[in-house]
């Protein structure tokens, strides 16, 4: 990876949306060695997917609580079962497996608290767990998908 691909994966963050054209002249190529970069980004996977980012608020998921998870065991069996479960919840946006007392840290999105409190019932349903902890955004002050791609590999 060159300085070229790192600008195509910064504009490409940025705005997904732009013409080969576009990129092709902000990095200073022909459209189709600039093209046949970004399908190599693609294929050597440093560009996962191209999605559009919808506005959580604009379809009602007004509600963003961070929830951590204490489990009761820690074999490798409970961790896949876990991580199965959490991904078959819509809700959950995002989920890691953390160090420290927190076993689990989940970002979830629901449209008002009886929605989260449904949530809530739904996991406690489905995983053994020695504690909930939930904490909810009052303000959002920086959300972006934007990775800093700074170096060179």
């Amino acid at each position: 990876m060159d300085a070229i691909d790192i600008k195509l994966l910064k504009l490409l963050q940025h705005n997904a949306e732009l013409t080969i054209q576009d990129l092709s002249s902000e990095v200073h190529l022909s459209t189709t060695p600039c093209w046949k970069r970004i399908n190599q980004l693609k294929n050597n996977g440093y560009i996962n997917k191209t999605v559009a980012l919808v506005n959580r608020k604009r379809v009602g998921s007004n509600v963003t609580a961070m929830v951590g998870v204490t489990v009761t065991n820690h074999n490798q069996e409970r961790i896949s079962v876990f991580a199965d479960t959490v991904k078959e919840i819509p809700e959950v946006i995002e989920c890691y497996r953390m160090s420290g007392e927190t076993d689990y840290l989940l970002k979830v999105v629901v449209s008002d608290i009886e929605s989260y409190d449904n949530f809530y019932k739904n996991l406690i349903e489905k995983v053994k767990f020695l504690k909930v902890t939930s904490n909810f955004a009052i303000e959002e002050i920086k959300s972006t998908t934007e990775i800093p791609i700074n170096t060179m590999d």
